[in-house]
């Protein structure tokens, strides 16, 4: 929803927000539900309203439990009969400054503001840790905000007794227990108040009168901050930016001015600009974000631009670069099918209004910020939270560079008139086997990120999958796959509980980067094997359809499985009994994990 992308008008927002949530209950009913547990060291109220309509926008129905006011500790701490029965998806810890139990004196010695420094800490990761035992959820939390007076001026940064140092420490610590727990995260409440202007954010008529620890009209703002990262963590995060060229990657029309004509480089105000974002973009592309060209121009002019000396993106570092006189909606439709992913997944820059309300009508899914001043694409782009990262594998390093060897293997398939001649020439070899604690984050990002080839769209966290590491009872499966263009990662997760004779299949998901090269039935295959192995007989599926997932609605059929029962709303159950089961793969070389050679 337009009212929703950010720069938004939060004085609307707070007064609409009820008709707002009508209009988005009314567009779509394909969102994911998650329970969201909310302990407050303020009044929350609001907050959670807000919170609401961003996720609603991001494809997520959220149920909420708020705390009663400032009993957050409690709550988590000894424990509270709903909240245990709520069974929250995620915890969020709203505290703030105004929750600091105790601030150095100025009689303090050293000691005794180091002892207090662990009071505090010791007081909050007892909270974390008791969370994190009973849920097994992800934890947000939020870090502090500067406090709003100074007594000691400047010297309040660097003193061991001043306030400002204190909140520097905790926030530093709250940094290094999130960078040791995968499943905790930060609400940088210190960055978004610095942003909005600490004397607005922190007016003490709301704390005295409203007891919010922030200002009513920054709520929209806090509340756009906490919902990117709950959609992060469920997999709506975006892939790839979309960039027109003229005016948007530098100053001038490259047809009409030249390559000469152009401004981008150091020597001039314009120039630093387009150069200051086509080094922000850089720093986004090494995230593993995928950049692609999609340009009103001749290619030959194009290509001239980017090359330009002062250019700090080169074609190289572009995926695909659609520079022809085409319509942008076509284009950019056609990246999202080279690419294979949803055009959901794509960010789309241009500094053209026309260009931009063309793209936003004829493809809504994609996301089109207003790019109004050259000065504030940076602002536009990064404080929108298309990519919110949560979690960070060496294969979202690699992302690029496994798409670009995607590409080169669809210019190779264009050569062979026989498909299976053209699998062989790839010459494939997957590693299928049992789950290692190396690539657990990873499975566990596949699980929130995949939703095309999804069978029953089950969603992990960290915590859960690691329990499914940790039971005997369940037949657990990664796929990994490397051919001679590369390697395509962790690409296949398949999870069985066993039930006597029977296995069920809990999650069968892959990537839609390999789909159709006979990865499905190599990890059928390996499934099948090592269910056998298990004592299991038969292997139950079960296909629950989605509006993103028709593409595996006859993939159990295809395998051979008999079809049990469907209902009104198009959920089928599988089986498979494995005796007389023959191996479908035929064009992969499939190995086990070399720890279990």
């Amino acid at each position: 929803m337009k009212e929703l992308q950010y720069p938004f008008d939060s004085a609307y927002l707070l007064k609409k927000r009820k008709a707002i949530k009508k209009e988005l209950l009314s567009m779509d009913s394909s969102r994911i539900e998650k329970r969201i547990a909310v302990l407050g060291g303020s009044t929350t109220n609001d907050i959670v309203a807000m919170t609401e309509l961003f996720l609603l926008d991001y494809g997520i129905s959220p149920v909420f439990y708020q705390s009663e006011y400032n009993r957050y500790w409690q709550d988590a701490v000894f424990g509270n009969e709903e909240l245990d029965a709520f069974k929250p998806d995620i915890v969020f810890v709203h505290t703030s400054s105004r929750n600091i139990i105790q601030y150095p004196e100025m009689t303090d010695t050293r000691e005794q503001t180091n002892r207090l420094f662990e009071q505090q800490m010791s007081h909050f990761e007892a909270m974390w840790q008791a969370l994190a035992k009973k849920f097994k959820c992800p934890v947000i939390q939020n870090n502090f905000e500067m406090p709003y007076f100074r007594p000691l001026g400047n010297r309040d940064f660097f003193d061991y007794r001043g306030r400002v140092n204190f909140i520097n420490r905790l926030n530093s610590a709250f940094a290094d227990y999130a960078d040791s727990h995968p499943n905790f995260y930060i609400n940088d409440i210190n960055y978004l108040s610095a942003c909005y202007g600490l004397d607005k954010w922190s007016e003490p008529s709301f704390w005295h009168l409203y007891k919010y620890a922030l200002c009513v009209p920054a709520i929209p703002e806090f509340a756009f901050n906490l919902a990117a990262i709950i959609k992060s963590l469920f997999g709506k995060n975006k892939k790839s930016l979309v960039l027109d060229l003229d005016n948007t990657l530098w100053g001038g029309v490259v047809g009409d001015d030249g390559v000469d004509g152009i401004e981008i480089g150091k020597e001039t105000h314009e120039g630093q600009v387009f150069r200051e974002f086509q080094e922000y973009l850089r720093a986004v592309k090494s995230t593993g974000i995928m950049l692609t060209v999609c340009s009103k121009n001749d290619e030959e002019n194009a290509l001239a631009g980017l090359n330009h000396p002062e250019c700090v993106l080169r074609p190289e570092d572009f995926l695909i670069i659609k520079a022809n006189w085409e319509n942008k909606d076509r284009n950019i439709s056609a990246i999202a099918s080279e690419l294979n992913i949803g055009r959901d997944s794509l960010v789309f820059l241009d500094d053209n209004p026309a260009e931009r309300a063309i793209v936003a009508s004829q493809l809504p899914e994609v996301a089109v910020p207003e790019m109004e001043r050259p000065e504030d694409y940076i602002r536009t782009v990064d404080r929108s939270h298309f990519f919110e990262i949560t979690a960070f594998s060496s294969d979202d390093l690699k992302r690029n560079e496994m798409y670009k060897e995607n590409i080169q293997r669809s210019v190779m398939q264009a050569q062979f008139s026989d498909y299976g001649e053209y699998l062989d020439s790839l010459e494939m070899t997957a590693v299928i086997d049992d789950f290692l604690p190396v690539y657990l984050s990873r499975i566990t990002q596949l699980t929130n990120k995949s939703n095309q080839f999804n069978l029953t769209t089950k969603r992990f966290t960290e915590p859960q999958m690691e329990s499914v590491f940790a039971d005997d009872g369940y037949v657990r499966l990664y796929g990994r796959l490397t051919d001679k263009f590369g390697d395509n990662g962790i690409v296949s997760v398949v999870i069985g509980k066993i039930n006597g004779e029977r296995l069920d299949i809990e999650l069968w998901l892959m990537s839609c980067r390999v789909l159709k090269r006979d990865m499905e039935y190599a990890m059928l295959d390996r499934l099948c094997e090592d269910s056998a192995r298990r004592g299991v007989k038969e292997i139950y599926g079960c296909y629950y359809p989605t509006a993103k997932n028709k593409m595996v609605s006859g993939l159990y059929n295809d395998f051979g499985f008999q079809k049990q029962s469907e209902d009104e709303a198009g959920n089928t159950v599988w089986k498979l009994p494995l005796d007389g089961y023959a191996p479908k793969n035929k064009h992969i070389k499939v190995e086990r994990n070399k720890s279990n050679d």
